[in-house]
Protein backbone atom coordinates (compact mmCIF):
# COMPACT_ATOMS: atom_id res chain seq x y z
CA UNK A 1 0.00 0.00 0.00
CA UNK A 2 0.75 3.45 -0.95
CA UNK A 3 1.08 6.36 1.14
CA UNK A 4 -0.17 10.10 0.66
CA UNK A 5 -0.41 11.81 3.38
CA UNK A 6 -2.96 15.15 2.68
CA UNK A 7 -1.37 18.15 3.58
CA UNK A 8 -4.48 19.83 4.53
CA UNK A 9 -4.25 18.38 7.56
CA UNK A 10 -0.68 19.98 8.41
CA UNK A 11 0.12 23.01 10.76
CA UNK A 12 0.89 25.36 8.08
CA UNK A 13 2.45 27.57 11.01
CA UNK A 14 5.14 24.93 10.75
CA UNK A 15 4.90 23.71 7.07
CA UNK A 16 8.83 22.47 6.97
CA UNK A 17 8.66 20.45 10.18
CA UNK A 18 5.53 18.85 9.34
CA UNK A 19 6.97 17.59 5.60
CA UNK A 20 10.13 16.50 7.47
CA UNK A 21 7.77 14.43 9.28
CA UNK A 22 6.41 12.51 6.61
CA UNK A 23 9.11 12.50 4.26
CA UNK A 24 9.15 8.45 3.94
CA UNK A 25 6.03 8.81 2.15
CA UNK A 26 5.06 7.57 -1.57
CA UNK A 27 3.18 10.75 -2.34
CA UNK A 28 2.19 14.15 -0.91
CA UNK A 29 -1.43 14.75 -1.33
CA UNK A 30 -2.72 18.11 -2.10
CA UNK A 31 -6.09 19.08 -1.68
CA UNK A 32 -6.99 22.16 -3.89
CA UNK A 33 -11.06 23.59 -3.15
CA UNK A 34 -12.26 26.69 -4.83
CA UNK A 35 -15.44 27.03 -2.28
CA UNK A 36 -17.78 26.12 -5.14
CA UNK A 37 -17.79 22.74 -6.05
CA UNK A 38 -17.11 21.98 -2.36
CA UNK A 39 -17.61 24.39 0.35
CA UNK A 40 -14.36 25.16 1.73
CA UNK A 41 -11.56 27.00 0.31
CA UNK A 42 -8.33 25.56 1.00
CA UNK A 43 -4.56 26.79 -0.69
CA UNK A 44 -3.25 27.59 -4.45
CA UNK A 45 -0.32 27.49 -6.39
CA UNK A 46 1.77 29.81 -4.17
CA UNK A 47 1.63 27.67 -0.79
CA UNK A 48 2.00 24.35 -3.52
CA UNK A 49 5.27 26.47 -4.92
CA UNK A 50 6.45 26.65 -1.08
CA UNK A 51 5.27 23.25 -0.34
CA UNK A 52 7.19 21.69 -3.41
CA UNK A 53 10.69 23.52 -2.07
CA UNK A 54 10.27 21.65 1.23
CA UNK A 55 9.90 18.23 0.22
CA UNK A 56 11.14 15.67 -2.40
CA UNK A 57 7.59 13.98 -2.43
CA UNK A 58 6.29 13.35 -5.93
CA UNK A 59 2.65 15.32 -5.61
CA UNK A 60 -0.57 14.39 -5.58
CA UNK A 61 -3.20 17.12 -6.69
CA UNK A 62 -6.69 16.82 -6.16
CA UNK A 63 -8.71 19.82 -7.58
CA UNK A 64 -11.96 19.51 -6.27
CA UNK A 65 -12.71 22.82 -8.11
CA UNK A 66 -16.04 23.26 -10.33
CA UNK A 67 -13.52 24.20 -13.35
CA UNK A 68 -10.79 22.31 -13.44
CA UNK A 69 -9.35 23.36 -16.91
CA UNK A 70 -8.48 26.96 -15.10
CA UNK A 71 -6.37 25.73 -12.49
CA UNK A 72 -4.31 22.66 -14.12
CA UNK A 73 -1.57 24.95 -15.66
CA UNK A 74 -0.93 25.99 -12.02
CA UNK A 75 -0.30 23.03 -10.72
CA UNK A 76 1.25 21.14 -13.66
CA UNK A 77 5.01 21.27 -12.23
CA UNK A 78 8.11 18.62 -12.80
CA UNK A 79 7.11 17.53 -8.96
CA UNK A 80 3.49 16.34 -10.14
CA UNK A 81 3.14 12.73 -10.37
CA UNK A 82 -0.76 13.14 -10.75
CA UNK A 83 -3.60 15.78 -11.38
CA UNK A 84 -7.48 14.33 -10.51
CA UNK A 85 -10.19 16.09 -11.71
CA UNK A 86 -13.76 15.27 -10.11
CA UNK A 87 -16.34 13.63 -12.73
CA UNK A 88 -19.14 15.58 -11.58
CA UNK A 89 -16.68 19.16 -12.85
CA UNK A 90 -16.97 20.93 -16.00
CA UNK A 91 -14.88 19.89 -19.06
CA UNK A 92 -13.95 16.55 -17.63
CA UNK A 93 -12.69 15.21 -21.21
CA UNK A 94 -10.88 18.39 -21.94
CA UNK A 95 -9.28 18.74 -18.28
CA UNK A 96 -7.89 15.28 -18.62
CA UNK A 97 -6.43 16.08 -22.36
CA UNK A 98 -5.26 18.98 -20.78
CA UNK A 99 -3.21 16.92 -18.18
CA UNK A 100 -1.82 14.34 -20.01
CA UNK A 101 -0.17 16.69 -22.08
CA UNK A 102 1.77 17.84 -19.85
CA UNK A 103 2.81 14.28 -19.57
CA UNK A 104 1.09 14.26 -15.76
CA UNK A 105 -0.66 11.68 -14.97
CA UNK A 106 -4.55 12.17 -15.33
CA UNK A 107 -7.03 11.21 -12.44
CA UNK A 108 -10.44 10.81 -11.95
CA UNK A 109 -12.64 11.05 -9.10
CA UNK A 110 -15.78 9.99 -7.88
CA UNK A 111 -17.95 11.54 -4.55
CA UNK A 112 -19.59 8.70 -2.65
CA UNK A 113 -23.03 9.06 -4.34
CA UNK A 114 -21.32 8.83 -7.59
CA UNK A 115 -21.82 5.66 -9.47
CA UNK A 116 -18.63 4.18 -11.19
CA UNK A 117 -20.16 3.71 -14.68
CA UNK A 118 -20.15 7.62 -15.33
CA UNK A 119 -16.08 7.84 -15.27
CA UNK A 120 -16.53 4.44 -18.10
CA UNK A 121 -15.93 7.29 -21.24
CA UNK A 122 -12.71 7.90 -19.74
CA UNK A 123 -11.07 5.07 -18.08
CA UNK A 124 -8.78 4.97 -21.06
CA UNK A 125 -7.31 8.22 -20.24
CA UNK A 126 -6.12 7.91 -16.65
CA UNK A 127 -3.22 6.82 -14.29
CA UNK A 128 -5.20 7.22 -11.56
CA UNK A 129 -9.02 6.83 -10.14
CA UNK A 130 -9.85 7.93 -7.04
CA UNK A 131 -12.92 6.56 -4.50
CA UNK A 132 -14.36 9.49 -2.22
CA UNK A 133 -14.73 7.53 1.18
CA UNK A 134 -16.21 10.72 2.73
CA UNK A 135 -18.30 13.76 1.28
CA UNK A 136 -15.24 16.06 -0.42
CA UNK A 137 -14.61 19.30 1.06
CA UNK A 138 -14.12 18.87 4.42
CA UNK A 139 -11.58 17.26 6.71
CA UNK A 140 -12.12 14.60 9.98
CA UNK A 141 -15.12 12.57 8.74
CA UNK A 142 -16.10 8.70 9.21
CA UNK A 143 -14.92 6.17 6.46
CA UNK A 144 -17.48 4.93 4.09
CA UNK A 145 -17.22 1.67 4.24
CA UNK A 146 -19.69 0.92 1.27
CA UNK A 147 -17.24 2.72 -0.78
CA UNK A 148 -15.02 -0.94 -1.08
CA UNK A 149 -17.74 -1.90 -3.14
CA UNK A 150 -16.75 0.36 -5.71
CA UNK A 151 -13.08 -0.77 -5.29
CA UNK A 152 -13.93 -3.79 -6.30
CA UNK A 153 -15.21 -2.81 -9.28
CA UNK A 154 -12.83 -1.31 -10.42
CA UNK A 155 -10.36 -4.12 -9.78
CA UNK A 156 -12.84 -6.09 -11.75
CA UNK A 157 -12.90 -3.34 -14.39
CA UNK A 158 -9.21 -3.27 -15.11
CA UNK A 159 -8.75 -6.73 -15.19
CA UNK A 160 -11.29 -7.29 -17.53
CA UNK A 161 -10.32 -4.55 -19.93
CA UNK A 162 -6.40 -5.09 -19.05
CA UNK A 163 -5.86 -1.47 -17.39
CA UNK A 164 -3.46 -0.19 -15.27
CA UNK A 165 -4.65 2.14 -13.50
CA UNK A 166 -4.00 2.79 -9.88
CA UNK A 167 -6.80 3.07 -7.27
CA UNK A 168 -6.75 5.58 -4.64
CA UNK A 169 -9.51 6.66 -1.56
CA UNK A 170 -9.57 9.11 0.51
CA UNK A 171 -11.10 10.34 3.69
CA UNK A 172 -11.73 8.05 7.33
CA UNK A 173 -8.28 6.39 6.58
CA UNK A 174 -6.61 4.84 9.79
CA UNK A 175 -4.79 1.79 11.11
CA UNK A 176 -8.44 -0.20 11.06
CA UNK A 177 -9.95 1.18 8.03
CA UNK A 178 -6.49 0.67 5.86
CA UNK A 179 -7.21 -2.93 6.35
CA UNK A 180 -10.45 -2.98 4.48
CA UNK A 181 -8.78 -0.59 1.96
CA UNK A 182 -6.43 -3.36 1.35
CA UNK A 183 -8.68 -6.12 0.98
CA UNK A 184 -10.65 -4.59 -1.22
CA UNK A 185 -7.80 -3.79 -3.52
CA UNK A 186 -6.63 -0.41 -3.11
CA UNK A 187 -3.17 0.94 -4.41
CA UNK A 188 -2.65 4.19 -2.55
CA UNK A 189 -4.58 5.54 0.37
CA UNK A 190 -4.73 9.24 1.39
CA UNK A 191 -4.40 9.46 5.02
CA UNK A 192 -5.21 13.19 6.83
CA UNK A 193 -6.15 13.63 10.72
CA UNK A 194 -4.96 10.15 11.89
CA UNK A 195 -1.32 11.12 10.25
CA UNK A 196 -0.93 14.17 11.58
CA UNK A 197 -2.08 13.45 15.16
CA UNK A 198 0.58 10.86 15.48
CA UNK A 199 3.51 11.80 17.85
CA UNK A 200 6.12 9.73 15.52
CA UNK A 201 4.20 9.85 11.85
CA UNK A 202 7.43 8.35 10.50
CA UNK A 203 6.59 5.20 12.17
CA UNK A 204 3.01 5.62 11.86
CA UNK A 205 3.45 5.33 7.86
CA UNK A 206 5.55 2.49 7.97
CA UNK A 207 2.52 0.88 9.69
CA UNK A 208 0.17 1.98 7.69
CA UNK A 209 2.44 0.94 4.71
Amino acid sequence: MKIAPSVLTADFTQLKNELNSIQNADLLHLDIMDGHFVPNISFGPAITKTIEKNTHLPLDVHLMVSNPLDWILKFASEQTKYITVHVEANHVSESLSAINKHHIGAGISVKPKTPIRTIMPYINEVELILVMTVEPGFGGQSFIPEMMDKVKELVDIRKQHGLRFAIEVDGGINDETILICKQAGVDIAVVGSYLFNQENRSQTIEALK
